[in-house]
């Protein structure tokens, strides 16, 4: 017979620990951005909300990566992977965002430097 023996399809717990640190990190640090750029002394304005709801979707995902693997069930093969995806997923979202809102507060103060009377 040609079973496959279970084991097989586990990750290796250290491994995983290893990813649960670096998805924990990168959580801290978007978490971080958002607190940031919220306390950011340029008014918000209705357009900010192209850049705020990826990366509120973004941590949203980051989160629900991180719950996945803290669970013991993440230690499968195929439940670790979907972590893994819907992580990146997060990352991705998050740093579109990131990159929307950098680009908002540029234009925004690139806009203001060019009216007449400010120096």
């Amino acid at each position: 017979m040609d079973e496959k023996d279970p084991k097989e399809d586990l990750i290796e717990p250290v491994f995983r620990n290893g990813t649960v640190t670096t998805v924990g990190i990168l959580l801290a640090f978007s978490l971080g951005f958002i607190t940031h750029w919220a306390a950011n002394p340029i008014p918000w304005q209705t357009y900010h909300l192209l850049a705020v709801v990826p990366i509120l979707v973004g941590i949203a995902l980051q989160m629900r990566a991180l719950a996945m693997l803290l669970d013991t069930r993440s230690l499968q093969r195929p439940i670790y992977a979907r972590a893994n995806r819907i992580f990146i997923a997060g990352l991705v979202c998050t740093a579109c965002g990131v990159g929307l809102a950098i680009l908002l507060d540029f234009f925004d103060i690139a806009a203001k430097s060019a009216l007449p009377g400010a120096s």
